[in-house]
Order: structure tokens, then C-alpha cells, then sequence
């Protein structure tokens, strides 16, 4: 991955209350008189890490990143009280107005881009720029996909695995049998679910399966948070008023600069998604990736968004 830039510490770290239960850690890198732009990464419940801040020049950009609510650095840990997208859109804000940015630019991939698409049509003066990846838009389709049936056609042994913590009875809607697995009072039950849910994902999200990724999702603390996290989300329907809202409401921000990029062989966020988005946004400047999957790792995705962090 030569085409990122060198491992870089944050100049500014910090915590911010945003309501009487969570208070979000995040960090500053890069310039702090450059171009401010917030990195959004995925899950819901995926927490932020290091490499993410290799994405963007550092004297260029002024880079915030920031732990969603119930994740990573972020208290309470595993949270769901007062954690919806909404919740999230508006922390956005708050940071925004923390530290005293007019307008920034916003990247998101997988979740990240649900979210930086909520935030744009609810903030749409606040955004420069959008930089999105891996395109999920929360639909009942893309939920059905990949935790009901599709996707276990393409991944058959590694949906063994992900199926296992759930008897045959249940097995008709996966998200309410691991949701009640994932709110049970029982820990081992929560142990048991979590990792299922967490590693299913990590095995199918590179194009060449990645066994260090797949431990590191199947951790204690980590599948904790990310499993009950995004089962909360999804239970829910992302807490949208309605199923295409994202795509009903894209006119509000057609007129932002914005790249959209997409694995062809995208197994997590079917390239289907990225393709409507695309269709129902020709502004925006799109390319499938032909030899990537859905990680932001995934060489081909990662060099398109560097240069056009770049370019922009």
C-alpha cells in the first residue's frame, strides 16, 4: 500500500459529551490550518483505527476522526440507548461546531457512506465534498442479502460458522435471532452471537479472504460492540421513516462534489447499491473497481480515494 501516506499520530485528541449518556473520543491530524474533512467509518460500532489517517496528505488536510457512539474510544461501550442514525447525524454537527468549522468535506464507506449520506441530506450547506465507498444504503434488500439469503451462496463455509449460535427453529429471520442473542442478559450468549456476526463479515469482505482480519473481528471487545451495534441498527431499519429514503431524498445534495467507489465483487454491499446511487446521481464522479471487493484495504479502492483526496 505504498500509494498511502506514512503513519502519521494525532496532533489534537479529546473527548466530547454529546448527550447525558455518550461522550465521543476524537482526534485531529495533518494540518490544522488545512482543509477540514471527517473521516465516518463503518459498521455501525466499527470504531476508528490508525490507517485510517493515511488516506489524506497531511499538509493539506485537516483530518477529524471520531469513534460513533458505543464504539472504540467512545463511553458507554456497546450503548444502544439513544444510539440511532439521527443520534449520529447530529453528533456530526456537534463536532462540526466544537471545533468551530464552517464547512468541511465528509468520507464514509460501507456504513460510513449510509451515514455521510444521511448527514449531507440533512447538513447539505455544511458539506464541501463527499467521498464515499462501498455503498450501503440500509434497504431491506441489502440487510436480506447478506444476512438472510444471497450471500451465503458465494461464502457457504464461512456461513456455517455465522448460522451456528442459531437453532433451526430461529433460523427464519437472522437478525431478530441474533438481536436477542446480542441484548441477552447471559454474557456467554452475547460472546457466542457476537463473534458469529463479526467474523461472517470479516470473511467476506476482502476479495481474497483475509485470516488476520477475521481474528481481529472475532476479539472479545471488538465483535461486542460491532455485532449489537449494527443488529441494533438493522432491527430497526436504520431508523429511516422510510426504505429508500437515502435514494428519494439525493436531489438535496446533487449539487456536491462528490466521488462515489465501488467494488465489482463486493459480497457485504452488493455494487447493485452504488449503481442506483449512481444512476440517481450523474454528477457525482463514479468508478467500480474490476479486481476489488468491499475493504477499504482493497488496493484498487484505496488508491482512486488517495487521488482523489488528492485532486479534490
Amino acid at each position: 500500500m505504498s500509494h498511502l501516506y506514512p503513519e502519521i499520530e494525532a496532533y489534537h485528541t479529546d473527548t466530547l459529551a454529546v448527550s447525558d449518556i455518550h461522550t465521543l473520543y476524537y482526534e485531529e491530524v495533518g494540518n490544522s490550518e488545512g482543509k477540514p474533512i471527517v473521516f465516518l467509518h463503518g459498521g455501525p460500532g466499527g470504531g476508528c483505527s490508525a490507517h485510517y489517517r493515511r488516506f489524506f496528505d497531511p499538509k493539506k488536510w485537516r483530518v477529524i476522526l471520531f469513534d460513533q457512539r458505543g464504539c472504540g474510544r467512545s463511553t458507554p461501550f456497546a450503548e444502544l440507548r439513544e444510539n440511532t442514525t439521527w443520534d449520529l447525524v447530529e453528533d456530526i454537527e456537534k463536532i462540526r461546531e466544537h471545533l468551530g468549522i464552517k464547512s468541511w468535506s465528509v468520507f464514509g464507506g460501507s456504513w460510513g457512506s449510509t451515514l455521510a449520506l444521511s448527514y449531507a441530506v440533512t447538513h447539505p450547506e455544511n458539506v464541501a465534498g463527499l467521498f464515499l465507498r462501498g455503498i450501503f444504503m440500509l434497504r431491506e434488500k441489502e440487510i436480506k442479502w447478506f444476512y438472510q439469503e444471497g450471500a451465503h451462496r458465494i461464502y457457504p463455509d464461512a456461513w456455517e460458522h455465522y448460522i451456528a449460535p442459531i437453532p433451526e427453529e430461529e433460523r427464519g429471520n437472522f437478525i431478530e435471532a441474533f438481536y436477542k442473542r446480542l441484548t441477552s442478559d447471559n454474557p456467554e450468549i452475547r460472546s457466542e452471537a457476537a463473534k458469529a456476526w463479526s467474523v461472517w463479515e470479516a470473511s467476506t469482505s476482502k476479495l481474497i479472504q483475509d485470516q488476520n482480519l477475521m481474528q481481529a473481528f472475532g476479539t472479545d471487545r471488538f465483535a461486542e460492540a460491532f455485532a449489537r451495534i449494527e443488529c441494533h441498527y438493522f432491527i430497526n431499519q436504520g431508523f429511516f421513516e422510510e426504505d429508500n429514503f437515502l435514494l428519494n431524498n439525493i436531489s438535496k445534495i446533487r449539487h456536491i462534489p462528490a466521488i462515489i467507489v465501488q467494488g465489482r465483487y463486493d459480497v457485504v454491499c452488493p455494487a447493485e447499491s452504488a449503481w442506483e446511487l449512481h444512476r440517481a446521481w450523474p454528477e457525482a464522479d463514479f468508478h467500480m473497481i474490476q479486481d476489488a471487493g468491499h475493504s477499504l484495504s482493497e488496493e484498487g479502492i484505496s488508491k482512486i480515494l488517495v487521488e482523489a483526496t488528492d485532486r479534490f
